[in-house]
């Protein structure tokens, strides 16, 4: 099945007209790493300027034109899930949203939507995260920074899932033309780290706590799903302990980088380091890996910084 009948699926599933849960499955791909497989890059960029870095790291990949063609529908997923501000950095930063989102409009996008499934109160996390007042400055009706609308949310038949076999996604994120996900890269308590794998729990419906058994293998069925057009990880602030909601500034570590991959999880193997970590100590970015989505030894990938 590809992309075009899963979305037929998926829109007659929402009018009422199909009863059973659209099936998403999993095209086969060569193998992240192997000689058929050109080696995955990664793109680094520090500085103090968030929309500076943010932007150079776009235009090494080829620039927002790559991903965004003229009238595409965009959804750029950030993290907003926490009522903290952005120095307790549990959410992605609103310059990075801000420069994602401006370079998709620059690019010719018909819409950007911003959206997050919070855990907190959503109102106080929109807020308090600075993102939907920075988004607010564009002043272009083409940018939606919407709540979640419970009634979006679209089971899903996943036939290549080794642990999940259905689960609910939300119907925006199934649709756009192109999904930007923007994790920002912090502790957290069950996971290790939450990154751009973890960030998908944002998209997606039901109990989301039965996820956290054997969330390594949960993970990487449902980014089975849901495939980024690119991952950009916001390291600009590391929160290093009490993740993932955090709260203390003197958890916070001011790193002022920004990575960006079409590698989903070559960019989390490189995000793990900035932890002092290995990347086989997440067990999403493993898990991932086995599963053919990505490239996990970073001695495959190409590392570029600008």
């Amino acid at each position: 099945m590809d992309r075009r009948e899963f979305l037929k699926q998926v829109a007659l599933w929402y009018a009422g007209i199909m009863t059973t849960a659209p099936v998403f499955r999993l095209v086969p791909r060569a193998m992240a790493g192997t000689s058929a497989s050109p080696p995955s890059g990664i793109i680094v960029s520090k500085g103090e300027d968030y929309f500076k870095i943010t932007a150079a790291v776009i235009e090494k990949m080829g620039g927002m034109g790559r991903f965004v063609k003229p009238g595409a529908k965009v959804v750029v997923k950030p993290n907003i899930g926490w009522d903290r501000s952005p120095e307790q950095a549990a959410n992605t930063h609103p310059q990075v949203v801000r420069a994602l989102v401006t370079l998709a409009l620059d690019a010719g996008a018909a819409s950007v939507q911003v959206f997050d499934r919070t855990c907190n109160e959503e109102r106080r996390c929109y807020q308090n995260s600075g993102i939907k007042p920075e988004l607010e400055k564009i002043k272009d009706p083409r940018v939606k920074c919407e709540f979640i609308d419970e009634r979006k949310f679209v089971p899903v038949k996943i036939e290549g899932g080794k642990a999940l076999k259905e689960w609910q996604f939300y119907k925006d994120a199934l649709e756009a033309d192109c999904y930007i996900n923007v994790p920002v890269a912090k502790h957290h308590g069950l996971s290790g780290l939450t990154l751009g794998m973890k960030n998908i729990m944002g998209v997606i419906g039901g109990r989301r706590g039965q996820i956290h058994h054997d969330i390594g293998r949960n993970l990487a069925d449902l980014n089975t799903v849901i495939r980024p057009s690119l991952t950009v990880v916001d390291a600009t602030r590391l929160l290093l302990r009490s993740g993932p909601q955090g709260g203390k500034i003197e958890d916070v570590s001011i790193r002022n980088t920004v990575l960006a991959s079409t590698d989903p999880v070559a960019a989390d193997a490189y995000a793990t380091t900035l932890f002092g970590q290995t990347p086989d100590a997440i067990t999403s970015t493993v898990a991932a890996f086995e599963m053919g989505l990505g490239e996990m030894r970073l001695e495959k990938c190409t590392i570029t910084e600008v």
